[in-house]
């Protein structure tokens, strides 16, 4: 049985109870719904500013009855202190999602990302050390990586960042690093690339890539791609995500305080993507015909990722199941079943 198979057996043997902080957001939601299918007990903390009550109710229909009244669903914000205190009580495990997660937002308001992704994320973590947590896991990001130019990215060598989106999420590591020297606090931090799924929203100014692209070809409507199309991406679908939060979270002392890259470890350029989606659009009976539409490259991000997964597949136990294609194929039929329902 593989390795992540058993954990969440013990789980289901022996629940724990979790919070998990932006619960309503895209990676949060795909938790909850694993943890509470595994019959653990989920604390859910969001302001809603970024995630959606929608995704909680997506959840809610998608678990038993009995699962479900093990989510109690706390509405509050990471910047207030004494919720985040409040949240954390009789709590085994900690998997903090909750962030000001765009590059163009971070550029445009600065402040606001600082406040959430700096400030917030230490009241969490201290949070979490005075309530003596088994383990914390924290959203990190491959942005930390910045201009350094090397592929595949390995976890010790960035690079200067290249936005006050990927600063924020640097200075959560050297926060995490300094709780472990100072005071002893373990942690974990997961460098996501590009994670896609069920849930993200395709909606905004801030929208990810791969939801965007499936709204419009769904609306008939011309993609806009920065640049020529060559740069490219590891993107990784949110159900690997979601099994290396748990084994981190379950994982032994000797991997802890360590950041770890999740990917899948393979290179997808923004033309080849929509490739893909066409094709899985396709083997869900829609067809998309029309042509790219190209613009220039956009401030702030990077040119090629690419992410070497060799310390979380050696540490955690990390096995990626889902490459890009059987991930999009997955993705676009949960979003052709919504607009059918509509």
């Amino acid at each position: 049985m593989h390795q992540y198979q058993k954990i969440l057996q013990n789980l289901q043997d022996n629940p724990k109870k979790w919070l998990i902080t932006g619960v309503a957001g895209f990676i949060g939601s795909n938790l909850l719904e694993t943890l509470l299918k595994h019959g653990q007990i989920v604390i859910g903390l969001d302001n809603l500013s970024t995630g959606h009550s929608s995704n909680l109710d997506e959840v809610c229909s998608l678990v038993s009855n009995p699962q479900w009244k093990n989510f109690r669903f706390i509405k509050g914000d990471i910047c207030d202190i004494e919720i985040c205190t409040e949240s954390m009580k009789g709590v085994d495990y900690v998997l903090h999602q909750a962030a000001i997660g765009s590059v163009p937002r971070s550029i445009e308001d600065p402040l606001y990302t600082n406040t959430v992704n700096i400030s917030g994320f230490l009241n969490v973590l201290n949070a979490a050390k005075n309530e003596k947590i088994k383990s914390f896991v924290y959203a990190a990001s491959s942005s930390t990586y910045g201009d350094h130019q090397d592929l595949p990215k390995v976890e010790d060598k960035i690079g200067n960042p290249l936005s006050p989106y990927g600063l924020t999420k640097y200075v959560n590591e050297l926060y995490a690093d300094i709780f472990y020297r100072v005071y002893g606090f373990h942690s974990i931090g997961l460098r996501y690339f590009n994670v896609f799924g069920p849930r993200q929203d395709p909606n905004g100014a801030y929208a990810a890539v791969i939801p965007k692209w499936i709204n419009l070809m769904l609306n008939h409507q011309h993609l806009v791609i920065n640049g020529d199309g060559s740069t490219s991406r590891d993107f990784c679908y949110v159900e690997n995500a979601v099994q290396a939060n748990i084994l981190a979270a379950l994982a032994n002392s000797d991997a802890k305080n360590n950041i770890y890259n999740i990917a899948f470890g393979e290179r997808t350029s923004l033309n080849e993507l929509v490739d893909l989606l066409r094709e899985s659009l396709q083997k869900n009976g829609f067809h998309y015909e029309k042509e790219s539409k190209y613009q220039d490259f956009r401030e702030g991000d990077v040119l090629h990722s690419l992410a070497d997964i060799t310390k979380a597949k050696l540490n955690l136990g990390y096995d990626p199941q889902f490459n890009v294609k059987l991930g999009l194929l997955d993705t676009v039929q949960t979003y052709i079943e919504k607009k059918s329902h509509k």
